[in-house]
């Protein structure tokens, strides 16, 4: 949708809130609790469908990058077409090596995960052209008690790890082909180094300004783009947005200042 969205092929609208269809293998007690719970605490109106045809998620490494396979999700975009939702939930196990797991827990680095989590969200959203999120269940190494970095440290703690993909599909933006906010209302885009993918070239073609965050590396060794405003930090990052907002051009606020001649 975003890839769409900043190619100019769609809008953006603005929800108060969604109906939410969570899909799952099958409706055990993790699921319905972590469904009630988003309920009782976010006021979140949220259906879930037991799927006829289990979808499987195998996730993948590969050169340090993180895919895989996703199979039967022509299935479940059939069935899920049954029902009347805004957005959909996936909440299903993924297949992955366990020692592969444990490493990225202990060590950190690129989760393993979520490659194939972006391949079926990217797939199921263009077929169904509705917002869409996968969230893993049974995420957990039995035995495993350690402490881990503050950036995952979320996903140790519960084995149904969807309650925010339900936050964030309650509110999320509905595509609309008439009007909402376009690709015009974007002022720019923050990235992490390294990366160049669809959305970069379509700020490039939009003259859209993208601030990218040395500090903030990436698994991908793309080169340094030219017409890129790199920072060191996010907090630099953050300045440099307050400066676009006030009308302050990047190089004015750049030491030294350096003459400008054309020649």
């Amino acid at each position: 949708m975003l890839d769409r969205f900043l190619k100019g092929e769609l809008f953006l609208e603005r929800v108060l809130s969604n109906k939410v269809l969570v899909a799952v293998n099958k409706a055990d007690y993790q699921s319905i609790n972590a469904v009630s719970a988003a309920r009782a605490t976010i006021g979140l109106d949220a259906e879930i469908v037991e799927l006829r045809v289990p979808l499987q998620l195998i996730a993948q490494m590969k050169d340090g990058i993180a895919t895989g396979e996703v199979r039967n999700w022509k299935e479940l975009v059939e069935q899920v077409r049954e029902h009347e939702f805004d957005a959909l939930g996936i909440a299903t196990p993924i297949t992955i090596d366990k020692e592969t797991l444990k490493n990225y827990f202990i060590h950190g680095g690129v989760n393993p995960v979520g490659g194939v989590e972006a391949v079926a969200s990217k797939l199921i959203a263009d077929a169904l052209d509705k917002p869409v999120a996968h969230g893993p269940v049974d995420y957990c190494i039995e035995g495993f008690a350690e402490v881990v970095d503050p950036r995952m440290a979320v996903e140790i703690v519960t084995q149904n790890f969807i309650h925010c993909l339900l936050k964030g599909l309650a509110k999320a933006p509905r595509i609309n082909y008439e009007q909402g906010i376009s690709v015009k209302d974007v002022n720019c885009m923050v990235s992490p180094y390294g990366c160049f993918g669809v959305p970069h070239q379509a700020c490039l073609d939009a003259n859209i300004p993208v601030i990218v965050v040395r500090e903030n590396r990436s698994c991908l060794k793309y080169p340094e783009h030219k017409k890129f405003i790199y920072v060191d930090n996010y907090i630099e990052a953050a300045g440099m947005l307050m400066a676009m907002q006030a009308g302050v051009h990047p190089s004015s606020v750049r030491r030294p200042l350096k003459h400008t001649i054309v020649k």
